[in-house]
């Protein structure tokens, strides 16, 4: 009976992903995200069929967030990721991540999570709100959202690039970008990004823009721990 423990357990080891034992300290992969060539200046969003909406950004206009550049020509809002080869996934953090509707419009316009992780939604606006997430892949649903009213939270199974409107305010548009890898990032204000903890392996690392379109790298992470960089460049469209 022992020796047949002692079989069970090799085989449970030997079987099991190999990043389910790895330790914190993995190599770190950083970039930048940026765009060659030039790009239509935006213009203000039109928020005039919304009177309380118009009141808030008077004098401070909202713009469109579907191409927002930073110093250098660097993208904000490009989602980065591994697409293959990822290590096991882990378990999907408790906490649930938070989207809110604040000043007629999406506070955080892009928001990538893990599936099975739950998305806290609010509306801090002293108007109502329709949230509708367009999924594919998942469920389609859309709820209305009054003033005042509390938060509610909704978890996503299957891994989907989901756009998320508003019925009642057009202009108002945002993307859900479900994973099931914890390796992703989405780049901030100087288009940068950072792959914490990646063991050893070969994978293919993705960079998503909703309307650049997608680009793709392979890249070998070697034992050594050393940090590695990988840049991305889009082509502005005309």
């Amino acid at each position: 009976m022992r020796l047949a423990n002692i079989y069970f357990a090799t085989l449970l080891l030997a079987c099991a992903p190999a990043a389910l034992f790895a330790l914190p300290g993995g190599t770190k992969l950083s970039g930048k995200v940026t765009l060659t060539g030039s790009s239509a200046k935006p213009k203000p969003l039109d928020l005039s069929k919304e009177p309380a909406c118009a009141q808030m950004h008077a004098g401070n206009p909202l713009f469109p967030e579907s191409l927002v550049l930073g110093p250098g020509n660097s993208i904000r809002n490009v989602v980065v990721y591994i697409s293959e080869g990822a290590p096991y996934p882990g378990p999907v953090p408790p906490t649930p991540v938070l989207f809110d509707q604040q000043g007629c419009h999406y506070t955080t316009h892009v928001l990538a999570f893990r599936a099975g992780q739950e998305v806290k939604i609010s509306n801090s606006d002293p108007l109502s709100h329709n949230i509708h997430p367009l999924a594919r892949v998942n469920r389609e649903w859309n709820k209305l959202q009054p003033a005042r009213t509390p938060p509610f939270a909704y978890a996503y199974e299957n891994e989907e690039f989901i756009p998320v409107k508003c019925n009642l305010h057009a202009w108002m548009q945002g993307y859900f970008v479900v994973l099931r890898t914890p390796y992703f990032a989405v780049t901030g204000d100087d288009g940068s990004f950072v792959l914490a903890d990646l063991p050893p392996g070969r994978y293919t690392i993705t960079a998503w823009h909703e309307t650049l379109g997608t680009q793709s790298r392979e890249i070998e992470i070697n034992s050594s721990g050393e940090p590695q960089t990988l840049n991305f460049t889009f082509t502005a469209k005309p």
